[in-house]
């Protein structure tokens, strides 16, 4: 299992990787059209809930990297003193 397969913190929960595996095995199977209405109507229900979880964790990752990167793409760090604008009286 690969690091980013499982979400931090939610044992024994699927991560984003695996969430979209399952969601294209279930995909495949409904197209088989070899299920049952009943069998479909459940597969179908699980792949709902992949797909709002795969969401979320998409949303989660994308705050992040705004988080670190800024919402229009430009590194955001914190500054050091050294690195500020002079205030007023200091020379540049």
């Amino acid at each position: 299992m690969t690091p980013d397969s499982r979400e931090p913190g939610a044992e024994g929960e699927p991560g984003l990787e695996d969430r979209l595996r399952r969601i294209d095995e279930i995909v495949a199977a409904l197209d088989s059209d070899a299920l049952g209405l009943d069998q479909a109507l459940a597969l179908f229900e699980e792949g709902v809930v992949h797909v709002g979880r795969a969401r979320a964790i998409l949303a989660a990752a994308e705050l992040k990297v705004e988080e670190l990167v800024g919402p229009d793409g430009e590194e955001r760090r914190d500054r050091t003193p050294s690195e500020r604008d002079p205030g007023p009286g200091e020379d540049a």
